[in-house]
């Protein structure tokens, strides 16, 4: 008997140990399982799953991309948007491309401009550039001065929330297409005057500054929306106990909170100014040939339409891609930021 249990003594003690290891694992991938994550994380998960959004992502990236380098890509010649063929124009035709579809070729993938067989494929793409540049701008300045009448208003409210308030009531009373028609001719005469060059630089300056001037109203309204509901959590009574000073409330509890919409509504805002940039080329207020813009080109190409339809349909196809690339990019991230949106 005494054998017996001697002998089963350490098959015993085996077992022990093993239950013990079993429990052990499965204690960690308990922690592993609950382990927090942040507000980040939880997004930035949502955002991978969404296909789509990737999709779109990847668009915008190699939109960007492309009007980085398009302006290195010119002075290295490797894009050529300003040189005139006339060997590929046929004048019997008013200046039609030779060969089929606008004049299509290995060299010019895209075919050519009428009247003066630049290649429409390198202006395209510079055009890129400048259009970019000038809704980034714009939408840079209006975000950034949104952001902070919008922080100025909800935190402190009394007289400062009153003035602004109405502020941006009388800036949402201004038909904005209007008035940049309106003030052009003003303005950029006043541009020009402090040292920017006549031309489509002050254009470019102007469409800038209207386009973002007259656009902070509405993020403004969002932020102070947001920052009236963050001023009554505990975590700024908080800092305020702690004697924290204004600044350090802005910059440290409020901002960091404000980055999910801000970056929504950036991404919203810029589309709309890319499709606001091509019309005002389009209206004759914007950037001017030869300097090209998605806008002022499909403007030139607007008289072909029916002559040389591909020409009419490229600028107009890259138009619509950006636009839509940048806003459902936008839908995606205000979904992935809110964990209550519908999928």
């Amino acid at each position: 008997m005494s054998d017996r249990t001697a002998s089963r003594g350490p098959q015993r003690d085996a077992a022990v140990d093993s239950l013990e290891a079993d429990s052990l694992i499965q204690d960690e991938s308990a922690e592993q399982v609950i382990a927090g994550k942040t507000p980040w994380q939880l997004a930035r998960g949502r955002l991978y799953r969404d296909k789509i959004t990737m999709t779109f992502l990847g668009i915008v990236a190699l939109a960007l991309l492309v009007g980085i380098s398009a302006p290195i890509l010119t002075k290295l010649g490797v894009l050529d948007p300003y040189t005139f063929h006339q060997d590929l124009i046929d004048p019997n035709t008013g200046g039609l491309p030779k060969g089929p579809a606008g004049g299509i070729s290995l060299a010019h993938p895209l075919g050519v401009e009428p009247g003066t067989g630049r290649d429409v494929m390198s202006r395209l793409i510079l055009g890129v550039t400048f259009s970019l540049v000038v809704a980034t701008s714009a939408t840079i300045i209006a975000v950034g001065l949104g952001t902070l009448l919008g922080l100025i208003s909800g935190f402190l409210g009394h007289w400062p929330d009153f003035t602004i308030t109405r502020l941006i009531d009388i800036t949402l009373a201004f038909p904005q297409t209007l008035m940049l028609l309106a003030l052009s001719g003003m303005l950029i005469d006043r541009i020009t005057s402090f040292g920017v060059p006549a031309g489509n630089w002050s254009n470019g300056v102007y469409i800038i500054l209207v386009l973002g001037l007259f656009g902070w109203p509405y993020i403004a309204r969002i932020i102070r929306g947001q920052v009236l509901s963050l001023r009554e959590r505990e975590f700024i009574e908080a800092a305020r106990s702690l004697g924290a000073r204004n600044r350090r409330i802005y910059t440290k509890e409020l901002i960091p909170n404000l980055w999910a919409p801000l970056l929504v509504y950036f991404t919203l805002l810029l589309p709309t100014y890319i499709s606001a940039e091509a019309a005002l080329s389009f209206l004759g207020v914007g950037i001017q040939p030869p300097t090209p813009t998605l806008g002022n080109i499909l403007k030139y190409s607007v008289n072909y339409a029916s002559a040389d339809f591909t020409f009419f349909f490229f600028p107009a196809l890259f138009i619509a891609v950006l636009v839509i690339s940048f806003s459902l990019l936008g839908d995606g991230l205000r979904d992935a930021f809110d964990p209550k949106a519908e999928r």
